[in-house]
């Protein structure tokens, strides 16, 4: 099965736009938390920053993952959201 690379950058006034709401934060992770659960989310990475997340959906259906990737709580704070089909090799 493909996968799709989800990179996605938050706006330069989104992290502190997402720590002045607590709430966002926990939110954001159950979302995460299902997709894994649900075993349509391969990986996550986040950067130190947290500024930059990658994602690696198990699935090559681009339109399903832009609308879960929209439906997420920090999606308005989202300054570039980079989608690419990978065929997994190994």
């Amino acid at each position: 099965m493909n996968r799709i690379l989800v990179l996605i950058t938050l706006a330069d006034n989104g992290i502190e736009q997402i720590k002045a709401n607590p709430e966002l934060p926990k939110k954001e992770t159950e979302f995460v938390n299902q997709w894994k659960g649900e075993g349509l989310l391969e990986s996550f990475y986040i950067s130190i920053s947290k500024k930059d997340a990658v994602l690696i959906f198990k699935s090559d259906d681009e339109i399903q993952i832009k609308k879960l990737i929209a439906s997420l709580p920090y999606f308005p704070f989202m300054a570039k959201i980079e989608y690419h089909i990978l065929a997994k090799q190994f």
